[in-house]
């Protein structure tokens, strides 16, 4: 180990304006196992950092998870920054577009010790009928959950 310390320059301000326009925001250390042999977070963990996002965006909802199945359809990532052990990375997410059977969901990555936006992010997310093994409507309660959530 070398005698070097990252300094962590973490600026609050700078890092509400990279996020202010997602309604949900989660917070997760990087864990030293998340780096690759370029000693840089790995590019499929980025996607493990949108899914937790997605699922806490879903735990914001007033109803119970019973009422209400959907499946990922396709995930997107636009890597912008490397992200390296010690880090903490904030991921903001937010719907975008809502259709008669999916929704796009939008994430927004940022890096706490570099204060930067490290990646963008997109996921396709359908309604889904797990009995019948087919797409479905989206609900409207839940169209409703979305809205009142993104406060439009």
């Amino acid at each position: 180990m070398s005698g070097k310390k990252r300094v962590q320059t973490t600026d609050q301000q700078q890092m509400t304006s990279l996020l202010e326009s997602y309604p949900v925001v989660l917070t997760i250390p990087v864990a030293w196992g998340d780096m690759n042999a370029a000693l840089h977070v790995s590019n499929t963990v980025y996607f493990k950092y949108f899914e937790s996002a997605r699922i806490y965006y879903f735990e914001h909802f007033q109803f119970e998870k019973k009422d209400f199945d959907y499946i990922l359809a396709s995930v997107s990532c636009k890597f912008i920054l490397p992200i390296t052990y010690p880090d903490t990375v904030s991921v903001g997410s937010k719907i975008i577009d809502i259709k008669e059977d999916r929704f796009i969901m939008e994430y927004k990555l940022v890096s706490h010790q570099l204060n930067q936006l490290a990646a963008i992010g997109e996921s396709v997310i359908v309604t889904y009928d797990y009995t019948k093994n087919k797409k479905t409507k989206t609900p409207a309660f839940v169209v409703d959950e979305i809205k009142m959530l993104e406060k439009a």
